[in-house]
């Protein structure tokens, strides 16, 4: 009798790993998503921010034009590049809390609490 309790709380535990894997794998898969569509906005926004610099000074007359359109430049894609980060490194933390969280109840029943 022992036997069988033991192989079931053992078959109910397979079943909750598993159920929690799918579920973090899901989490982590819709975070991947949403980090490609990310990147391909900010690629397409630099790009773009690029060709229109090429363009303006193309048809500059003077170097301190030259150097003010590239300073712009320079200036807004930097700061374009830092807030970018930013929202990666924000995605990325969600995406790691959403991939835990179907493991928190498993986590939670293994680790003994402290004082008992």
């Amino acid at each position: 009798m022992i036997q069988i309790q033991q192989f079931e709380t053992l078959q109910k535990a397979s079943k909750e790993n598993v159920d929690a894997a799918l579920k973090a794998f899901g989490a982590t898969s819709k975070g991947v998503q949403a980090l490609a569509v990310e990147a391909t906005d900010y690629a397409k926004k630099s790009f773009e921010a690029g060709t229109a610099t090429i363009e303006k000074l193309a048809g500059v007359k003077t170097l301190d034009k030259a150097i003010e359109i590239q300073s712009d430049y320079v200036k807004t894609a930097f700061e374009g590049y830092v807030a970018q980060v930013t929202k990666f490194g924000e995605l990325f933390t969600a995406i790691a809390k959403d991939a835990y969280k179907p493991f928190e109840g498993i986590v939670a029943k293994s680790v003994p609490t402290p004082g008992k």
